[in-house]
């Protein structure tokens, strides 16, 4: 606990005095674990993990543990741990692997030195066991550095699938059968889309998770990685083109819940809810894998029989279906003995099993038994993730914190709202971006 204290203290510090004040405290909060450093076989592991996902990655380091006895890997996870992972490299006392969630700080650590490239064993695993994809995300300057373990996906549509069966609705596989199915419901007398961007000081990220998908679907992973980078301008005409895709739904009254005004003030959790009201007020709500805690409690007891899920369709053939997520990549500080063998036990589905069949979690690994996950609905969206070509990680936490997390958001507000066109909304975050 004290480290922990230590830790919180040193974020405060370097809020009001900067970041030399956080080395200058990290030193006294690391002095003692310096000292008493000794190469006993312990291979020390720290993230963000807590409370239940502690638990869960805590049986798999116990799988490993178990198997490997003369190793003794041990995990620590903190609230503050992107300021903790921070102090420690700084002070060269990191522990011997992190689970990184950002792959922008994995990139700041190569530049700086401060982690290992994978043993060529490690390399050799993930190309065996992952799509290239995972490997190109875990890779920078040539080399590869990061493997990943537990992820994330945003790109999902949820239906109700009672309601579906008993309209014979089919689902879409390309944007014109999505188009053709959200006129059909419109003529049926019913809408297409529940859409809430409401989330106190957060409103409007669904926002942008709408358009990063359009962006990968409409022009494709390399010009999304260039407008994360901004390489590319937010008025681009390629990123005003996927922004127009998102208002042929937001900005349509008939095909949105509410309406349009009702994007803003409805809340991104309770969207899910008016699919499985009585008689059911919308047919579709786009979230991420998370989306099915919000859902009703009748719900949510039986998801298989009450809930359908598919990717949300491609626009672009040659991209395929892509998803939007996140995930953790594990980085090496340290060559020591057993480093190496728990960065390949993760690529295995050994080192997955036990978190998937508890639910909650998604792996990326090709060599996955899907039956291994607690229900169809977390089956089906593992099968949509370890078939998409195309993986990108959030643009808005990729941006700088002035856009991704506020002209971004707010943009998009101001789009839906009709206070600013698409092309007026895009200009006004790029201005935003740090010169």
């Amino acid at each position: 606990m004290k480290k922990k204290v230590c830790v919180r203290t040193a974020s405060k510090v370097a809020v009001a005095f900067g970041m030399s004040a956080l080395l200058a405290l990290s030193v006294g909060c690391n002095e003692k674990k310096t000292a008493a450093k000794v190469d006993d076989g312990t291979i020390r592991i720290e993230g963000a993990f807590r409370g239940e996902e502690e638990a869960r990655f805590q049986e798999i380091v116990k799988i490993f543990n178990e198997q490997n006895p003369q190793f003794h890997v041990t995990y620590e996870g903190s609230p503050d741990f992107e300021v903790q992972i921070q102090v420690e490299t700084q002070a060269n006392t990191p522990p011997d692997i992190a689970a990184i969630p950002q792959p922008g700080t994995m990139k700041r650590f190569a530049d700086a030195g401060w982690i290992k490239p994978l043993d060529s064993e490690v390399v050799a695993a993930i190309e065996e066991n992952y799509a290239p994809v995972w490997k190109e995300l875990g890779s920078y300057n040539g080399a590869t550095y990061g493997v990943f373990h537990r992820v994330n996906a945003k790109s999902f549509v949820w239906y109700n699938k009672k309601e579906w069966a008993k309209r014979g609705y089919s689902i879409p596989k390309t944007w014109d059968e999505l188009r053709e199915l959200e006129a059909r419901m419109v003529n049926e007398g019913v809408t297409p889309w529940s859409v809430g961007f409401e989330s106190a000081a957060a409103s409007g990220w669904p926002g942008t998770d709408w358009l990063e998908d359009m962006v990968l679907r409409t022009a494709g992973p390399d010009v999304y990685d260039k407008w994360v980078n901004h390489e590319i301008q937010f008025d681009d005409p390629a990123i005003v083109n996927a922004l127009k895709y998102c208002g042929e739904i937001f900005l349509n009254n008939d095909y949105v819940y509410g309406g349009s005004a009702n994007i803003v003030s409805l809340n991104y959790g309770d969207s899910v809810k008016p699919l499985f009201e009585n008689p059911p007020k919308a047919m579709m709500n786009r979230q991420g894998n998370f989306i099915t805690g919000f859902m009703q409690d009748e719900i949510q007891s039986n998801l298989e029989e009450n809930v359908g899920v598919f990717a949300l369709p491609g626009v672009d053939p040659q991209w395929g279906t892509p998803v939007l997520g996140g995930g953790d990549q594990f980085v090496a500080f340290t060559d020591k003995p057993g480093v190496k063998e728990f960065m390949k036990f993760l690529t295995t589905w050994e080192a997955c099993a036990p978190w998937a069949r508890i639910g909650g979690a998604l792996f990326p690994h090709k060599n996955q038994n899907f039956n291994d996950y607690g229900n169809a609905l977390e089956r089906e969206i593992a099968e949509i993730l370890v078939s998409a070509s195309v993986f990108r990680f959030d643009a808005s936490d990729l941006m700088p914190t002035e856009v991704g997390s506020g002209s971004f958001w707010t943009g998009m507000v101001n789009y839906v709202s009709g206070a600013e066109s698409a092309e007026e909304c895009l200009k006004v975050i790029d201005e935003t971006w740090p010169q």
